[in-house]
């Protein structure tokens, strides 16, 4: 039996993880920022001993891409800080980490899909403050530990693209959306899915780094096209360049991630991305 704490349990994949858990033999802790401070090394340690923790996935995350731009210090504190503080539990109790990361440590600028040990080269704070904390992990470098690298998110749960797409396609005849940033949605349950399943497979003396979306390759533009039809909703979608929709965080124009890694070292399929949307909209009740 493994008593696995899951942090950041309200967000999007830890809430699919917590839907999942049912269908597995172990023992779940699913905290938030309520129950468990993980800014906070005594409280973390605290916790873990007093539970028996053996597995840790890191689901907690300063995601506010955009309000990060000013809010570094926050970003910080989430995405370095305290993932620091759970790597030095995890190496002084020898949990097993799984911390969840982004495609935003590259830049974007690449013509091929990022293999995990290509050139990292953030050009936002929130991709800064995820990539110094895989770094605090890999300094540290619990035994049997994982980052895993992730693009697109979105779930049943929380707010997120598909769902903006969703009412915005109710409200409006025509919308127009990004055609020139490239990658790949990840459903949140797939991946959570993915963690679960190869917890008891992950044995590794140096922490690894594995990427993980969907499969399949498509603009934004091309996701909300989808979204409209498999909806059936009449919103027009029209293509546009990403300076017509300027934010203060720059996106990366390509983010296409390479998934060889993570399907040979544990054997894993991955869903293509319509057959994830698909069962998202199934769930929200929105597929026609």
């Amino acid at each position: 039996m493994l008593n696995i704490l899951v942090t950041g349990s309200n967000g999007q994949v830890g809430s699919e993880i917590r839907e999942l858990s049912k269908d597995y033999s172990y023992t779940f802790f699913f905290t938030d920022r309520t129950n468990i401070d993980i800014t906070s090394k005594d409280d973390i340690k605290s916790f873990c001993e007093k539970n028996s923790i053996n597995v840790i996935i890191n689901c907690a995350a300063y995601t506010a891409v955009d309000r990060a731009e000013t809010d570094i210090e926050n970003a910080d504190l989430v995405n370095r800080k305290a993932v620091k503080k759970l790597a030095i539990i995890s190496e002084e109790l020898d949990i097993k980490l799984i911390h969840i990361s982004t495609d935003y440590v590259f830049d974007g600028k690449n013509f091929k899909a990022y293999c995990e040990e290509f050139q990292t080269n953030p050009k936002t704070v929130y991709g800064k403050t995820k990539l110094d904390g895989e770094n605090e992990m890999i300094n540290i470098n619990p035994k049997n530990s994982i980052i895993i690298r992730t693009s697109w998110v979105y779930s049943y749960y929380g707010n997120n693209f598909v769902k903006t797409m969703l009412r915005l396609g109710k409200e409006k005849e025509s919308l127009g959306v990004i055609f020139d940033q490239v990658g790949t949605p990840t459903y949140a349950k797939d991946l959570a899915k993915t963690i679960l399943d190869i917890i008891p497979k992950i044995q590794n003396s140096k922490l690894s780094i594995y990427n993980y979306s969907n499969e399949g390759a498509i603009s934004w533009y091309d996701f909300a096209k989808e979204i409209m039809k498999m909806a059936k909703l009449d919103c027009k979608i029209n293509p546009i360049e990403t300076f017509q929709y300027p934010t203060p965080a720059k996106r990366p124009h390509f983010s296409l991630l390479n998934k060889s890694k993570i399907k040979s070292t544990f054997n894993i399929e991955i869903p293509y991305w319509k057959d994830g949307l698909d069962d998202c909209l199934k769930r929200l009740g929105e597929r026609r």
